[in-house]
């Protein structure tokens, strides 16, 4: 009779956070965030779901940090403040052109006016995303000007990836881009 040697446990902190987090993004996307569960995306990632509570607290957290945000800008703020519209709109479509539709920001969009917990959850990210732009966007209406990016940018994620408006839902990336990139000049540049 042989023994076995117990399997050593592999602690990997950033492997697991990294792997719940992709779990995430993808259980939120397929399912919205009222259908995806804790456990669902603690088994996705190979976790326990108390590791994810661990890393993460709550559903809420863990949706926040897992939907792409404040962090996904450290790359496209800082620079020249006259190329910051072109950036910003760059950074925009190629992110949501890349989503194939299963972005949980588009999901968290769509299902914003119709429940309360999405509409909270949205203004969370909202108000998380204005301090990174508050470093580029300065004077004195600089908080009226990124709240009013956001605004321009959840109308076109809502109408693009959503509802899929014509003639905005075939409009190629790079003309939507172009387009982006003169309104939030507008807005950012005024």
């Amino acid at each position: 009779m042989t023994e076995e040697t117990p399997r050593k446990r592999v602690r990997d902190p950033e492997a697991h956070r990294a792997a719940i987090l992709d779990a995430a993004r993808r259980a939120f996307a397929e399912h919205g965030y009222d259908r995806a569960t804790i456990r669902d995306i603690a088994a996705r990632a190979g976790v326990t779901h108390g590791l994810v509570m661990r890393h993460f607290g709550s559903k809420e957290q863990l949706f926040i940090a897992a939907v792409p945000g404040p962090r996904d800008l450290a790359d496209v703020l800082p620079g020249d403040p006259a190329t910051l519209p072109e950036r910003v709109a760059a950074a925009f479509v190629e992110r949501m052109e890349n989503a194939d539709h299963a972005d949980p920001f588009i999901t968290l969009v769509r299902s914003a006016p119709s429940r309360e917990k999405a509409a909270k959850l949205y203004d969370e990210m909202r108000r998380a995303s204005l301090a990174p732009y508050l470093t580029a966007v300065t004077g004195p209406d600089a908080e009226e000007r990124v709240d009013l990016l956001a605004a321009h940018l959840i109308g076109v994620t809502f109408s693009r990836y959503v509802v899929r408006s014509e003639p905005l839902a075939t409009m190629s990336p790079e003309r939507l881009t172009d387009h982006l990139a003169r309104t939030l000049r507008a807005i950012l540049l005024g």
